[in-house]
């Protein structure tokens, strides 16, 4: 029994050390504040691998489709998608990358600080809820080591967000009112900008999103020394 405790041990301390053999970038922001456009174009540099949200996942489950249900009912279905989204994010956390570094497409600590604290707040999640997925993540992250080395936070304001929302029509966002990204927006502003809510797993570089595919392109470019200096040092 012990010798398969050793072995076991041995292989999370091996997937570990080449976990930090990487760089490890998340891109953060509101529902269509450019992250897609922003991992596309990282993408197409050499030695970066993209992992996006896992947004398939979430839209069939064995045939479920929670992300349509919470939606839907938030105060029923919240936890249910929640969970699955802290699950697969963690999954994403923690997969080896092809390459030398892995950006990704937010992140498990937006699902707890951002999404699950803005069902709470709202009064869309009860409050058993919100204290098992609390538990859940307290878990993760004092017992997994989650490595992150930069966050780049697409700063959109929740005006462009629901004019970029609309324009893309995805079902499941029919339901997706300005208030909501207002509660988001602030969230994030809270969280990566003041800094005044939830603990920073990593720097944080903004890049203003509000901008036309042009400069947001622009942009990205810019900001590539900086994003990949950061991370190197």
């Amino acid at each position: 029994f012990m010798s398969h405790i050793h072995s076991f041990m041995s292989l999370i301390f091996i997937h570990l050390y080449h976990l930090y053999s990487f760089i490890y970038i998340c891109v953060e922001g509101n529902i269509a504040s450019g992250k897609t456009t922003c991992l596309k174009y990282f993408g197409k540099t050499n030695n970066i691998e993209v992992l996006t949200e896992p947004v398939s996942k979430w839209k069939n489950v064995h045939g479920h489709n929670p992300l349509a249900l919470m939606y839907q009912d938030p105060a029923r279905w919240g936890i249910t998608l929640q969970t699955y989204v802290q699950l697969t994010m963690l999954v994403n956390h923690l997969s080896c990358p092809s390459t030398s570094l892995k950006m990704m497409e937010r992140s498990i600590f937006s699902a707890k600080h951002i999404f699950v604290e803005n069902l709470f707040r709202s009064g869309r999640m009860p409050a058993v809820d919100y204290a098992v997925l609390t538990e859940w993540f307290d878990w993760i992250t004092t017992n997994i080591s989650i490595p992150v080395d930069l966050i780049v936070y697409l700063q959109t304001t929740p005006e462009t967000c629901y004019q970029r929302l609309k324009h893309r029509c995805r079902e499941e966002e029919s339901a997706i009112s300005l208030d909501y990204l207002e509660s988001i927006h602030q969230l994030y502003e809270d969280w990566l900008v003041k800094r005044t809510y939830a603990a920073l797993p990593a720097p944080v570089l903004v890049i203003p999103g509000d901008h036309d595919l042009q400069k947001m392109l622009q942009l990205y470019e810019e900001n590539r020394n900086t994003i990949f200096s950061a991370c190197s040092s």
